[in-house]
């Protein structure tokens, strides 16, 4: 007999996960470093122009696209990192 004939589909669980009260601290250290992150992938961004805008003006502003690239990429990371790793958890 198949084993998977026995189990019932119609019933899935739908767990919730909890957050346990020790973890607060740790949470916050989570949100800073976030915070922190993206405040520095804004600052990268920022720098980035002004070297595209330097640059441009010397008549070589297409190497810098390439550095805006690795900052937007960057900065796609950490504000996609709960969902990263919430997919591998």
């Amino acid at each position: 007999m198949n084993s998977f004939a026995v189990l019932d589909g119609s019933v899935i669980p739908n767990p919730t996960p909890t957050v346990p009260a020790e973890a607060g601290g740790l949470l916050t250290v989570l949100n800073w470093a976030s915070g922190i992150g993206l405040v520095l992938g804004v600052l990268g961004v920022i720098i980035v122009g002004i070297g595209m805008v330097i640059q441009l003006q010397r008549g070589e502003g297409a190497q810098a696209i390439g550095k805006l690239g690795w900052v937007l990429l960057g900065c796609i990371i950490i504000t996609g990192a709960s969902g990263i790793v919430r997919a591998f958890v």
